[in-house]
């Protein structure tokens, strides 16, 4: 990797880290810089606004989420669609996580005000639900799934996770139960995905999804 390729993904862990700590509303260049170890006139150099590096920031996340659904092409697709919704779980425990998904949230709240950050936003949902259309389309193929409306299923899987882990993040200490995300996830798997499934075919537990993600 070269030393640009390098100072990049240190830039981009920077900006990571400081949205964990500041959130988005009160952040700062110069938080990020401190996060990342840089100079502030470095991060202007390759960034001219605060936007800028925060758009670059959310391409390369929807880039990585792409690879990785790329090297999950091969596996079975019921084991595809539980890590699907494994990847929406989270417990209270894990507050870098629930702060990062905060700081996004407060970013989605700008979506309407800010067409950059718009078009990421929407791209971000239609990846999700076109990565649940494409397991379903596969599944319904290899006869692993019952036919269904793929496009309408994936919408309503979708909105279901994202909402409860929206819930879940803005609730905090209010919601007593240990991961309204995994409570939500359960009812999915019970309510939404066994009833794809065709006779005969098993699917992997939340649990079992879990460790293979913590893998």
């Amino acid at each position: 990797m070269s030393e640009e390729a390098m100072a990049a993904d240190e830039i981009m862990d920077g900006v990571y880290r400081a949205l964990c700590e500041h959130g988005y509303a009160e952040l700062t260049m110069q938080d990020i810089a401190d996060e990342c170890e840089k100079s502030k006139s470095l991060l202007h150099y390759h960034y001219d606004t605060k936007e800028d590096l925060l758009v670059a920031f959310l391409d390369g996340i929807l880039a990585d989420y792409e690879q990785r659904l790329a090297c999950w092409a091969d596996r079975p697709p019921a084991e595809r669609l539980v890590e699907f919704i494994a990847r929406f779980v989270f417990t209270p425990e894990e507050d870098e996580r629930e702060s990062f998904h905060l700081a996004l949230l407060e970013m989605r709240s700008q979506g309407p005000f800010n067409e950059r950050i718009q078009e990421q936003l929407d791209r971000s949902d239609e990846l999700l639900r076109n990565s649940v259309a494409d397991i379903l389309d596969a599944g319904i193929a290899d006869g692993s799934f019952e036919p269904v409306d793929v496009d309408r299923t994936a919408a309503l899987l979708v909105a279901t996770l994202d909402g409860a882990r929206t819930r879940q993040i803005t609730l905090g200490n209010a919601q007593p139960a240990a991961s309204y995300t995994r409570v939500v996830a359960e009812e999915a798997l019970d309510g939404i995905v066994d009833p794809l499934l065709a006779e005969g075919v098993d699917r992997p537990t939340l649990s079992d999804a879990l460790e293979q993600l913590d893998d």
